[in-house]
């Protein structure tokens, strides 16, 4: 059997379409299993043991024109693929599925163009995004059968590559932050940011940036400010090197974005493919992965995309009437005041996870 996901949001959408991949993949072990992905989130799909190959979709950029789309369409319909899921909602990829001649498709109900699936799903709001997905499959999310968590391999030179940046960079224990997202209102006040590590540093932590490229800038000064015990590797790791990093760290504090959704992969569950299909609710309970720590500014958790691993911490400040302002975030704040980013207050943050996470009594 040959299964296509459609998938080319950005890459915390796709980091959270991996539990529905692999619990396709535990239903039907002998099939193979693409999915159509951009460029940003190719390599996650990659790595995956449950992905026999991925489609890249450049759709901003090499594939934008009408003769580049009509090539991938092309290519998807020649695959003849037996099934088809959608979690992605747009008008470009319901025109991947009506012209892909599967007659097994299936979509969100709230879909662009829902008449070209043969099968619709409800699109729940009110649910984490990995339920929706896993719902969109068919498959049971009541309780915490929902929470399957991102299984992504890290090869032993991956880790060993880590594990050397560690010894060279670090004496203490490591905190991690990624200062970055797409979108202007997600940001966390950097200022903020250099407040918390700060202080984690003056209690004997060292502390690692991460992000991408376009958060160099930003990193530089972070690190000019702090002097030692900070250590950028914005711009400098692949998206697997970003999660063993993680993975080998006491905590990550973040923004709304996709290293939250990078957290949840350092889960150390039992391979999927490993489990029968009754057997995988018995292991959730069981896993254990980095604390991760989900800075909210102008968006919510109940928009579905946040840490779902017990250890995580969601903070956000919401006695605001303007909160939230937008599903995905803005470039800037619509009133001018970002009241949302500077009423969570680095103190907050800082005492919520003494509490929380390192158990330290406050004064």
């Amino acid at each position: 059997m040959k299964i296509l996901i459609i998938q080319t949001a950005f890459l915390g959408d796709a980091i959270l379409t991996l539990p529905l991949i692999q619990k396709l993949y535990s239903k039907y072990p002998e099939s193979k299993i693409s999915v159509i992905a951009i460029p940003a989130s190719k390599e996650i799909f990659n790595v995956s043991q449950y992905v026999h190959n991925t489609i890249v979709y450049d759709k901003k950029g090499n594939d934008k024109s009408l003769k580049s789309f009509i090539r991938i369409l092309l290519k998807i319909r020649k695959e003849k693929f037996d099934k088809i899921y959608s979690p992605h909602r747009s008008f470009r990829s319901s025109l991947i599925v009506a012209s892909s001649g599967c007659k097994e498709t299936f979509g969100f109900n709230t879909s662009s163009m829902g008449f070209v699936y043969k099968y619709l799903v409800e699109y729940k709001k009110d649910i984490h995004e990995v339920a929706r997905n896993l719902f969109l499959g068919g498959f049971d999310i009541s309780g915490n059968n929902w929470k399957i968590f991102p299984d992504i391999k890290i090869s032993e030179e991956i880790s060993k590559k880590i594990d050397d940046k560690i010894k060279n960079n670090f004496k203490n224990e490591i905190i991690t932050i990624a200062i970055g997202s797409v979108w202007a209102t997600k940001k966390y006040p950097i200022d903020y940011f250099s407040e918390i590590a700060k202080y984690f540093i003056s209690i004997g932590y060292e502390v690692a940036l991460i992000g991408g490229k376009e958060d160099a800038n930003e990193s530089e000064s972070l690190c000019n400010s702090l002097g030692g015990s900070i250590v950028s590797f914005v711009g400098k790791l692949s998206l697997i090197e970003s999660i063993a990093l993680i993975g080998a760290s006491k905590l990550l504090i973040c923004n709304d974005s996709a290293p939250t959704h990078l957290g949840m992969a350092t889960s150390s569950s039992i391979s999927l493919s490993l489990l029968t299909e009754q057997a995988i609710p018995k292991h959730l309970g069981s896993v254990k992965s980095t604390p991760v720590v989900t800075l909210y500014c102008s968006t919510v958790k109940e928009f579905g995309f946040y840490p779902y691993a017990d250890n995580s911490l969601i903070l956000s400040y919401d006695k605001l009437d303007c909160k939230p302002c937008g599903i995905h975030g803005r470039t800037k704040c619509p009133l001018g005041h970002f009241n949302c980013g500077y009423k969570l207050t680095p103190q907050f943050v800082i005492d919520m996870i003494n509490t929380h996470i390192l158990n330290k009594k406050l004064n």
